[in-house]
């Protein structure tokens, strides 16, 4: 049987491991041992924090309606539920966007589910 090298193999891997953490700071930029463990730490960050992008902006829109709604005189949980009641299809994001941007539209959907 021949023998296998793999220094292509082991080069462009740690090619790519250095391309993608250049900009940090220190060794974890340079030192392919450090690197290793920022690169994976980084990742998963990366993808603990896409949920959590989605967690708070779903946040961030219940406040901008609550403020909206509460303006009117209600509550946001009156609302919500008057909404999916009268069957309207509008999202929380689109809704929030309405009330900070609309405030008229706003106010004729409300009265429309109320």
């Amino acid at each position: 049987m021949p023998r296998v090298k793999r220094g292509v193999q082991h080069v462009k891997r740690r090619k790519a491991i250095m391309k993608r953490t250049k900009g940090f700071e220190a060794g974890r930029k340079s030192l392919i041992k450090l690197a290793q463990t920022a690169d994976t730490k980084a990742g998963a960050y990366a993808y603990r924090d896409r949920k959590n992008k989605k967690r708070e902006n779903r946040r961030l829109w219940q406040v901008k309606i609550n403020a909206a709604v509460r303006a009117l005189g209600t509550s946001y949980s009156v609302f919500i539920n008057s909404l999916k009641k009268n069957e309207v299809l509008i999202d929380r994001k689109i809704l929030a966007e309405i009330a900070e941007k609309n405030p008229q539209v706003f106010t004729k959907i409300f009265e429309e589910v109320k």
